[in-house]
């Protein structure tokens, strides 16, 4: 499956948050979050205090919790975002990208069109029964979300940091 621009981005950008809950804080500032809002080139108002740092902080376990999901239970999490948020999709240009789905305004919190846009990704997947490209890195001592946007679905590792450490502790191994 290729992936449209507007969902590698949504699912790599909720990847990221839900992965900057484990230690060190990768979110621990309003300088990480704005830091975050201009690398996934965030539309829209632009998160200025404390609240919005914490508001985006509160939804990384609700991200992680979409994005690890099987298929059914997908669904009932995704339909309930956009319930809550009202979502009334429509079809918008900005930017680099062409024509593509929001479903929420852009002055509405980060936090809020982070998990409409997340959702609005999820049913891409789940509608292309793809949800297979979301899983879990394959490296022992983490359990951060992987978003698989490679061809063939070979991505293991959330970083190449946990690809190398893997492949460094099997090298060691069969030294030994």
């Amino acid at each position: 499956m290729v992936f449209t621009p507007d969902v590698s981005d949504a699912l790599g950008s909720a990847a990221e948050l839900a992965n900057s809950a484990t230690e060190p804080d990768g979110l621990a500032t309003l300088a990480d979050l704005h830091e975050f809002f201009d690398r996934w080139e965030y539309t829209g108002a632009r998160p200025r205090t404390r609240a919005d740092l914490d508001a985006v902080r509160g939804i990384r376990s609700r991200l992680r919790e979409l994005l690890r999901a099987d298929r059914d239970t997908a669904v009932v999490l995704v339909n309930a975002v956009l319930a809550e948020q009202q979502a009334v999709p429509q079809l918008v240009r900005h930017d680099r990208l062409d024509w593509h789905v929001h479903a929420i305004a852009d002055d509405r919190p980060l936090h809020e069109r982070v998990l409409v846009e997340t959702a609005m990704a999820l049913i891409d997947l789940i509608r292309a029964d793809e949800m297979e490209r979301l899983g879990v890195c394959a490296a022992s001592d983490c359990d951060d979300v992987v978003v698989d946007f490679s061809r063939n679905r070979s991505r293991k590792f959330c970083s190449t940091t946990c690809g190398n450490r893997e492949a460094q502790a099997a090298y060691r191994a069969r030294q030994a």
